[in-house]
């Protein structure tokens, strides 16, 4: 971060607001648990990164990235039961629900572990510039990319005493894993509905 600073690629209140706190830091821990609503109740696995020196990047990567997913992916995100009520209802309302509409849903087990790290990094800058984003609050995006790049390959945790580095996918409890999955699945929709068309 303190290079980045130094190239002047990010402001000081940037390195503020990405920079760990050296008292505060902690290592992230890996616990488990149990999802009882499927068969055999396996453990979902979860790495506390509430203090980790990643942390600050990750939330301010999040705030940076997420409103603008948000921003370009709402005509085809679906909140919540009541967003998917109204969507039916207009959709119903402009005649594209008919007898013949098929409704598909998707569920990917456990997503954000087992994210392809570079080729989820490839589709967030794809994304960014697929909508003219060369820099985002005056970040260009091949910085965004190393500070992601730092936020999702440098997940170190310990379980049972030993240390443990991520190497596929994203922490869970990492702000901006969500994001980024959000984004990779944007490529994966869109892939999907350019091969119905």
């Amino acid at each position: 971060l303190n290079d980045l600073r130094s190239k002047k690629y990010i402001l000081s209140w940037q390195l503020d607001k990405m920079m760990s706190k050296r008292e505060k830091i902690q290592f992230a821990y890996l616990y488990f648990i149990p999802k009882p609503h499927n068969t055999g109740t396996p453990l979902r696995p979860i790495v506390s990164s509430l203090n980790m020196p990643t942390t600050r990047i990750s939330k301010f990567l999040d705030k940076l990235i997420q409103p603008i997913f948000d921003k370009h992916a709402r005509s085809t995100t679906i909140i919540d039961g009541v967003d998917l009520i109204h969507r039916l209802e207009a959709y119903t309302t402009n005649g594209h629900l008919i007898p013949k509409t098929y409704l598909c849903t998707f569920d990917i087990t456990d997503l954000y572990t087992i994210l392809p790290q570079e080729e989820s990094l490839d589709i967030l800058i794809e994304f960014l510039l697929q909508y003219d984003y060369q820099k985002v609050q005056n970040i260009p995006i091949d910085i965004i990319r190393k500070l992601a790049i730092i936020v999702i390959k440098e997940n170190v945790f310990v379980y049972e005493k030993k240390f443990y580095r991520q190497v596929i996918g994203g922490a869970m409890g990492s702000a901006f894993t969500l994001t980024l999955a959000n984004i990779f699945m944007w490529k994966w929709e869109k892939q999907l509905v350019h091969r119905l068309k």
